[in-house]
C-alpha cells in the first residue's frame, strides 16, 4: 500500500500522533504538550491535518497551527494581532496585521495557564456574535 494511501485512511489526530512519534525528539514532547494544553483549554476543539503535514486546532473557526522546524516549535495564532497576550508569549511574526506566533526552542519552560488563556481567547474572538433584539442593528436585513 502506498504510503499516501494509509494516510487518507487515518484521522486528523491519528495523523498528528503519527508527527508526535516520528519527530521522537524535543519538537514531538513539545508539540504533544501543547496539544494537550490546546485540548485543556476547550475539550471541544477540533484537529485537522493541513497543508502536507500541519496540525490545525479549529473551534468556530481556525484557532492555531502546530508546526515544526529543526529548532523551533511555532505556534500561529491565526487572529493573534487582534488577542490581547497579557504574559508577553508572542515572540514571532510580531509585524504582520494578522497573525502572530510563538516559538518555543528546546529547553524553554511553556506557561501553561498563558498559553491556555490565549487559546481561550482565540476561541472567543471566534465565536458566533449574537444580534440582539432591543433594536439595535436597524440597519440589518
Amino acid at each position: 500500500m502506498a504510503k499516501s494511501s494509509a494516510q487518507a485512511e487515518k484521522s486528523p489526530s491519528q495523523l498528528i500522533d503519527d508527527r508526535i512519534k516520528e519527530l521522537g525528539d524535543w519538537r514531538g514532547e513539545t508539540l504533544s504538550r501543547i496539544r494537550s494544553l490546546i485540548r485543556q483549554a476547550d475539550p471541544g476543539v477540533v484537529e485537522e491535518w493541513k497543508w502536507r503535514g500541519v496540525p490545525v486546532w479549529y473551534r468556530d473557526g481556525m484557532i492555531c497551527t502546530g508546526e515544526t522546524y529543526k529548532n523551533v516549535v511555532k505556534v500561529t495564532f491565526a487572529k493573534g494581532a487582534s488577542l490581547d497576550d497579557p504574559a508577553g508569549l508572542f515572540n514571532s511574526s510580531l509585524d504582520g496585521n494578522v497573525r502572530r506566533a510563538i516559538d518555543f526552542r528546546e529547553g524553554e519552560t511553556i506557561d501553561e495557564e498563558a498559553l491556555k488563556a490565549l487559546v481561550r481567547a482565540a476561541i472567543a474572538l471566534n465565536a458566533p456574535r449574537k444580534r440582539g433584539r432591543s433594536g439595535q442593528g436597524a440597519g440589518a436585513a
